[in-house]
């Protein structure tokens, strides 16, 4: 349904508050066992922080903690396995410690082992179990996951198709600022899908998602304006949008602009006459 992209090294959680003193006295509670220490240890190797980076080392520390059931850990083992840092890549430990950490509630884990299941990476596919960790991923606010679950209820992935739900979660994903989702808002108002139709809705929805570079919004803001669609006709601002889809190879876009082209061109040869 969605195409998975690795998160990078910006989701690996950062160290845990209850952190003191220097990396030596974090190195010695580790030995000693203490998980929350191992895990912090794993991220001054992982981030180099107050030592020389080693992502064995982290992996190493990771595990450590992981393994006593620290969900933070867990979560970054996860990640480590995904993306085979400091450790052979390997799907389905990645999944393996994904679904230990959604298992404890932490929801971008919650949202990744959805995403595995919704593509069959590292577990055999299944969307049901794919619709079930999105929907507990949004409940706690995860801004993919809502839109994903989103996609979920607008295609009957897991379950029946529900227009009406599909726009609840788009709409709660868009306010916090998701182009995919603000873009896909836009379409359900466009369409009257589960939403009353609104053109002016539309708009608004698709010009959000295409400030921030969606190819997919900039091409139906093109459309909005080359139409006069919830918008006053600017065939300037249609061309303007469609540049901006085009450049980043939208196919409708491209044809767009040399349709807009040829009007021109038309108009020109025709005033000649």
């Amino acid at each position: 349904m969605n195409k998975f992209i690795f998160i990078l090294l910006s989701v690996l959680f950062p160290l845990m508050c209850c952190a003191q003193g220097s990396f030596e006295d974090v190195k010695k509670a580790a030995e000693k066992g203490d998980a929350i220490s191992q895990y912090n240890l794993g991220v001054y190797y992982y981030t180099g922080n107050g030592v020389e980076q080693d992502e064995k080392q982290a992996v190493y520390w990771f595990r450590k903690a992981a393994e006593q059931g620290l969900a933070e850990a867990q979560l970054n083992m996860g990640l480590c396995y995904a993306i085979g840092n400091g450790v052979e890549q390997d799907d389905q430990q990645a999944a393996f410690w994904y679904r230990k950490a959604a298992e404890k509630g932490i929801a971008e884990a919650q949202h990744l082992i959805g995403s595995y299941y919704d593509v069959g990476m590292g577990v055999e596919q299944d969307e049901q179990q794919a619709f079930y960790w999105y929907r507990k991923a949004a409940e706690q606010g995860h801004v993919d996951a809502q839109c994903d679950l989103g996609l979920c209820y607008a295609v009957g992935t897991g379950g029946a198709k529900d227009f009406k739900q599909a726009v609840y979660w788009f709409r709660k994903a868009a306010e916090q600022g998701l182009a995919k989702a603000q873009y896909c808002l836009g379409l359900c108002y466009a369409k009257g899908t589960g939403v009353e139709e609104d053109k002016q809705q539309a708009f608004y929805w698709y010009r959000k998602a295409a400030e921030q570079g969606d190819a997919d919004a900039q091409y139906c803001l093109g459309l909005c304006y080359a139409k006069g669609t919830g918008v006053e006709q600017d065939e300037e601002q249609a061309t303007n949008w469609f540049e901006k889809a085009a450049e980043q190879g939208h196919e409708g876009a491209a044809n767009a602009l040399k349709e807009l082209a040829d009007k021109f061109l038309e108009q020109a040869t025709g005033s000649q006459r």
